[in-house]
């Protein structure tokens, strides 16, 4: 299968006054034509910094893109000129960041900001770009658009607000879109809403999704293959069958047992110990060992490489293939 986006090697680095920080130190990771690619993680594995170096959106300094590859269509977007890179940004690569309400101006109407970034990549007049956000508006079902095209931020919903976003993202017909943690601030209602959207705009206009998130529930929704980020490295990738049926690695295990489920009220629900290591300060050997409740002498003292397992996944563990979920999360580790 052909690849539209290749990620090699990328390390992303922050230097401050206390050290240098490896937010992302080494992922590797592709994604073809129409797919949709799920990154999943807890907060400060490295997933936005990721995705925000593919766009080269990393202030510098403090940030700085130490090494790697990201080659889009054939060119390493790492190495061509910023006007060039300009031009890709929201034209052939768009994305939708966390939050819509610090995302968007305030100052600008939404329907000035959706103009803006239509007449930025496509030549039309302001009239014509007018027209193309109100298509815009329309698709992404927000209602009564003409209104809301003259409507600011703080007037609409966070619902609508993020349609606004999904707006502008589409409004070039990108080939990838990159979603970070698209229906965080929403309420469940809204956020299935807007998932839907984002998979009829996927099979509509034929584009490849990255979906960034911490919830595994979004991942079985829309994602065809999965990455497992942790303290800057990839642990575990796989299609999302396997993710959920056959994880290979302790930490994606800790994370589908925390997942809380229909029926258990007797059990506490679980937690992995520990929190993610700062990323000024990363334990020797494998990242993980500090939690893992299958941690030894090896894990301690030497990383893992992502290797190919034998169930087809790609997997950073020494224990890979020595462990059944139910054995490492069993009822009494999780009343613990």
């Amino acid at each position: 299968m052909s690849k539209l986006l290749e990620v090699k090697n990328l390390c992303t680095y922050f230097h401050s006054d206390d050290g240098v920080a490896k937010a992302v130190d080494g992922i590797s990771f592709d994604i073809a034509p129409g797919e949709t690619l799920g990154i999943v993680g807890e907060s400060g594995c490295g997933k936005t910094v990721s995705c925000l170096s593919i766009l080269r959106l990393i202030q510098i300094p403090p940030g700085e893109i130490a090494a790697g590859e990201v080659i889009f269509n054939g060119a390493d977007l790492l190495s061509v000129t910023e006007e060039e890179m300009r031009s890709i940004r929201g034209k052939d690569i768009a994305m939708i960041f966390q939050e819509p309400m610090t995302s968007l101006n305030p100052v600008f109407s939404c329907g000035n900001q959706v103009i803006e970034a239509i007449t930025l990549h496509q030549k039309v007049t302001t009239d014509e770009a007018r027209s193309r956000a109100l298509e815009m508006f329309k698709l992404v079902g927000i209602p009564d658009p003409e209104r809301r095209l003259d409507e600011y931020p703080h007037q609409l919903s966070g619902g609508l607000r993020q349609r606004v976003m999904i707006a502008m993202a589409l409004s070039c017909h990108p080939s990838l879109l990159i979603c970070d943690e698209p229906t965080t601030a929403l309420d469940v209602t809204i956020q299935a809403q807007i998932l839907a959207l984002l998979l009829r705009l996927q099979k509509e206009l034929g584009m490849s999704i990255i979906m960034i998130t911490h919830d595994l529930g979004v991942i079985a929704e829309t994602a065809d293959r999965v990455v497992v980020m942790y303290a800057g490295k990839v642990v575990e990738t796989a299609d999302v069958s396997s993710i959920f049926h056959h994880p290979q690695h302790p930490y994606t295990t800790g994370l589908q047992h925390a997942i809380p489920r229909m029926g258990k009220r007797k059990d506490r629900l679980y937690q992995i110990e520990g929190t993610v290591p700062s990323p000024l300060d990363f334990p020797s050997g494998c990242k993980f060992h500090p939690r893992c409740p299958l941690m030894d002498d090896n894990c301690m003292q030497n990383e893992p490489e992502l290797k190919l397992a034998a169930s087809g996944s790609m997997v950073a563990c020494w224990k890979t293939g020595q462990f059944e979920a139910e054995e490492l999360f069993n009822s009494e580790v999780i009343e613990k």
